[in-house]
């Protein structure tokens, strides 16, 4: 099965991502919560088992900027997730969803 095109993908609006208090102050995503909010949502929308998603985690909670997940099916073909930031509450949008090269 392939990957879907950014086009076919729905926008999902993920609940809150939970914040983190890292060192020096700085205020970052809690990946662990963002990996199972994409694989709910990614699963719920494409109908489809995802084995894995990877979030990076240290990334800093600014409303407007976007980071990437890698994604990956139980087939193990693999997709990177495209979300942005919608606020300071580490609310996240999943923006889009490209087959990994």
């Amino acid at each position: 099965m392939s990957v879907p095109s950014r086009a076919a993908l729905p926008v999902a609006a993920l609940a809150a991502a939970a914040l983190v208090v890292a060192g020096c102050g700085e205020t970052v995503i809690d990946d662990q919560k963002t990996e199972g909010a994409v694989q709910s949502s990614l699963e719920k929308s494409l109908h489809e088992k995802i084995q894995a998603v990877e979030c990076p985690s240290d990334q800093k909670v600014e409303a407007g900027k976007t980071f990437t997940c890698v994604v990956t099916f139980s087939h193990g073909k693999q997709a990177t997730a495209t979300l942005k930031i919608l606020n300071k509450d580490a609310d996240v949008s999943l923006v889009g969803l490209k087959p990994s090269n």
